[in-house]
C-alpha cells in the first residue's frame, strides 16, 4: 500500500480536513487582504501597515498550526512532507493557497450526496477562480519586488496586473518584465501555473464539445442505403 493510500484511510485526518478547509480558505483570504494592504498602502500609512503585517503573521501561524495537526493525524511522520509536497510549498509560500481551492470544494461536497456542478463546470470554475486569485497574488508579489527598481518596467500595481494577465494567458507581450531575481522566480511559478490551468480548461472544454457532438450523432437517424 502506498503512502498516499495509507493517508487516505486516516479517518481523523479526513474529518479534520473536512471541518477546517472552508474556515482556512477564509483565513487565506484574510492573509491576502493583509498582504495586499501592506504592499499597496503608502509608507506613511501607520499604524495600519503594522496592523496589516500583524494580520499576515497571525494568519500564517494558523496555517502552520493546521500543517502540524495534519502531519500528526496523518500518521506518516516525516513522509508527510514528501507525500503532501503541495501543502509544504503552500506553507512556505502562502500566496499559493489558491491552489488548494479543489480541497475546499471537496470538503463542501462531502457534506452533500451529489455535486451541484458537472465535471466540466467544476474544472472550469476551479481553474477560473484559481487563475484569478493566483494572478492577483502574483501581481502583488511582483509589484512589491519591482516598483522601486529604476530599470524595472513595473512601477504601478496596474502594470503588475497587466503583467500577470499576460503571463497567465501565455501571451507575453514583453512590455512589462520582472528584472529582480525574486520577481523572476514569481514569474516562473506563474508561468507554470498558467500553463497548467490553461491546459485544464482547454482539455475540459474540448472533452465537453466531443461529448455534445457524440450525443448529436447518436440522435441523428441512420442514413439510408
Amino acid at each position: 500500500m502506498s503512502d498516499r493510500s495509507a493517508d487516505s484511510t486516516s479517518p481523523l485526518l479526513r474529518r479534520w480536513e473536512q471541518r477546517t478547509e472552508v474556515p482556512l480558505f477564509g483565513v487565506s483570504l484574510l492573509f491576502l487582504l493583509g498582504y495586499a494592504f501592506w504592499v499597496l498602502a503608502p509608507d506613511d500609512a501607520e499604524p495600519w501597515r503594522d496592523i496589516a503585517l500583524v494580520l499576515v503573521g497571525t494568519t500564517w501561524l494558523v496555517f502552520a498550526a493546521d500543517y502540524a495537526v495534519r502531519l500528526r493525524l496523518s500518521g506518516l511522520g516525516h513522509r508527510f512532507v514528501r507525500v503532501h509536497w503541495l501543502d509544504t510549498m503552500v506553507l512556505l509560500l502562502p500566496l499559493l493557497r489558491p491552489l488548494r481551492l479543489i480541497r475546499v470544494y471537496t470538503a463542501v461536497q462531502q457534506r452533500r450526496e451529489q455535486p451541484r456542478l458537472s465535471l466540466y463546470a467544476r474544472v472550469i470554475s476551479y481553474a477560473g477562480a484559481s487563475a484569478l486569485l493566483l494572478g492577483f497574488s502574483a501581481a502583488l508579489a511582483v509589484y512589491h519586488q519591482e516598483h522601486k527598481v529604476p530599470e524595472s518596467t513595473i512601477h504601478t500595481f496596474g502594470d503588475a496586473v497587466w503583467w500577470a494577465c499576460e503571463t497567465l494567458t501565455t501571451v507575453g507581450y514583453g512590455d512589462a518584465v520582472p528584472v529582480t531575481p525574486s520577481g523572476r522566480v514569481v514569474a516562473a511559478g506563474l508561468m507554470v501555473c498558467g500553463l497548467a490551468l490553461l491546459g485544464a480548461v482547454t482539455g475540459s472544454f474540448s472533452s465537453w464539445l466531443l461529448q455534445v457532438f457524440r450525443r448529436e450523432d447518436e440522435k441523428r437517424p441512420p442514413e439510408g442505403g
